[in-house]
């Protein structure tokens, strides 16, 4: 199997750039990542990329300067797709332009629902049943994109936003992946 090169872009703890990086290396799989972007120096999922042996950047891609250095970074890496992995900054424009269509994200909420952030806390004061995370394209619109793949999780009496949190982790994990395989079948 001929494998895609993909970028990770991040900006905390980076535990889906983790379960990524491990689907990766299964043979079977459609991507390798042959880069990661961080919006800041401080994201602990930098040290994945330094344990993985993935070369790494970290752009501020709201900076001309920057913006043309990540272009560029891309394509000498050719890469096929950008995997947005709890990365915390909005993408400019202009950048979406250079990969229209090859831009994924995973949000932690059953999209439409509960788009932008504090997603487990708004979850839990709407008493809903059910939660879980989405794969989308993305576009010039917050959380708005083609839905690619969900997974539902079932909201627990006891649960808390940690909680919750935790178990929609767990499932973003493997549905990233799925939503990964799902792409390029």
């Amino acid at each position: 199997m001929v494998k895609k090169n993909a970028c990770i872009f991040i900006s905390g703890a980076g535990t889906n750039l983790k379960a990524l990086i491990k689907s990766s290396r299964e043979y079977n799989f459609p991507i390798n990542i042959k880069l990661i972007i961080s919006s800041t120096k401080k994201a602990k999922g930098l040290n994945f990329a330094k344990k993985y042996k993935i070369p790494y950047y970290i752009l501020n891609l709201n900076s001309q300067l920057n913006l043309a250095l990540g272009l560029k970074k891309l394509k000498e890496n050719n890469i096929s797709l950008i995997c947005l992995a709890g990365y915390m900054k909005i993408l400019k424009k202009k950048f979406m332009n250079n990969y229209n269509s090859k831009i994924i994200n995973i949000h932690p909420s059953l999209l439409p629902k509960y788009k932008g952030l504090d997603t487990f806390r708004r979850v839990l004061k709407s008493k809903d049943k059910v939660t879980g995370c989405t794969v989308h394209y993305v576009n010039s619109k917050i959380d708005s994109g083609q839905i690619i793949l969900k997974k539902k999780i079932y909201i627990e009496e006891r649960d808390t936003e940690m909680s919750l949190k935790t178990r929609v982790q767990q499932a973003e994990y493997k549905t990233y992946a799925e939503a990964i395989i799902k792409i390029f079948r």
